[in-house]
């Protein structure tokens, strides 16, 4: 479930400025009244006075996470606690923190670890389990976890994007499969991120491996890379450097990127536009669905007050405010997505997805695998 022109799940990262972990005006389609944030927040779940004094809550993320600043302050205000976020870097490195220290816990609560790491996260026993009852809100194909150590909280989907005005403009048909990729008339178009260094670069290859299997993946990877396929270590480089229609200069009209990229694309441009210069490529198996989960860590001496928080992230207050924050997609049906949302995201019929544990059994075996057929 990464960021990141700003863009999402891990791609807010490479552009903390547009998206500062606290924000400080709310973002589009959030009530901009606190006090009706703070009597939304009553709503769904009531206020409870943990102590007499104000608990100190501390919550590790991965380092694209922003929420704005009022809808914070609401639930802090309504609940008594103060939140201190802790950066722990990308997906992998802040897992990696939470794992080495989880006998002496850096944090409270730990959000953002996605499917594509989840069974690590479990098998190492760092979280505690905890059954919120906004779960119920929350549709089954979220629920990973069925003990309820990680509870879902937001989804994206990691596509492959296009430049409009190349195939335009070249007359070219937008390409509808995986296999349409390897076809001689995209040779050199597109531009993906190593997986072993980045995590949308590991979620397109996990969905080659859905659609592929074993060892068929390894195949398309070498007519790939036979038809001029380009590999860059980051989000960053691949969407800004290489892919022609975020810089204008890029030589590569196709970039791995995620199916929020387009509605980006039109709430950053320096001038208003009526239509995205990107899209994405939508057909069978063509984007991988990553789901991101909040957990409260093994060892709190905070409980109460860790479990408010994680209802407070299911709750529509939290799951409102996040599309604009980071766009990614609230897993609660019944939130309200921004109309740039509505208007400029379409997203797959049939994304990739793997089963976490086997991604965990085979994780770095593919990776090795797809290094050897691709960069050697």
């Amino acid at each position: 479930m990464k960021r990141i022109l700003c863009l999402a799940l891990l791609f807010l990262a490479a552009c903390a400025p547009l998206a500062p972990s606290i924000q400080t005006t709310p973002g589009e389609g959030a009530p901009a009244n606190p006090s009706a944030l703070e009597a939304s927040i009553v709503t769904e779940l009531p206020t409870q006075n943990l102590s007499g004094q104000t608990v100190q809550l501390t919550v590790m993320t991965h380092s694209s996470f922003a929420i704005s600043e009022n809808v914070l302050a609401a639930f802090e205000q309504a609940n008594n606690i103060k939140v201190t976020f802790v950066a722990g870097g990308d997906t992998g490195e802040a897992l990696n923190k939470a794992i080495l220290s989880k006998d002496a816990p850096l944090a409270d609560v730990f959000y953002g670890v996605d499917n594509t790491f989840l069974s690590r996260a479990l098998d190492a026993g760092i979280f505690e389990q905890y059954a919120s009852p906004l779960l119920a809100n929350i549709p089954d194909e979220f629920h990973l976890d069925l003990k309820n150590r990680a509870l879902p909280v937001d989804y994206g989907d990691v596509c492959i994007n296009y430049d409009r005005a190349f195939f335009e403009k070249n007359a070219l048909t937008i390409p509808a499969t995986l296999e349409d990729l390897t076809k001689p008339e995209y040779s050199g178009m597109l531009v993906v991120e190593n997986p072993a260094t980045s995590s949308p670069g590991l979620a397109f290859l996990l969905a080659t491996i859905k659609h592929f299997g074993e060892p068929g993946y390894l195949d398309y990877w070498r007519a790939l890379r036979a038809n001029g396929l380009v590999v860059v270590n980051d989000w960053e480089t691949a969407y800004y450097t290489n892919f022609s229609a975020s810089s204008g200069r890029g030589p590569q009209p196709m970039v791995v990127s995620y199916a929020t990229s387009p509605a980006a694309e039109v709430i950053y441009s320096d001038v208003q536009i009526e239509q995205s210069p990107s899209a994405s490529i939508l057909g069978p198996d063509t984007c991988f669905r990553q789901i991101e989960f909040v957990g409260i860590l093994s060892g709190t001496h905070n409980r109460a007050a860790a479990e408010r928080f994680v209802d407070f992230m299911l709750s529509l207050s939290f799951q409102e405010d996040m599309p604009l924050q980071m766009f990614v997609l609230p897993v609660n049906p019944e939130a309200f997505l921004p109309d740039s949302f509505h208007q400029y995201i379409t997203l797959p019929a049939q994304p990739a997805t793997l089963d976490p544990e086997v991604i965990s059994a085979n994780r770095e075996r593919w990776i090795q695998e797809w290094m050897q057929a691709v960069l050697q």
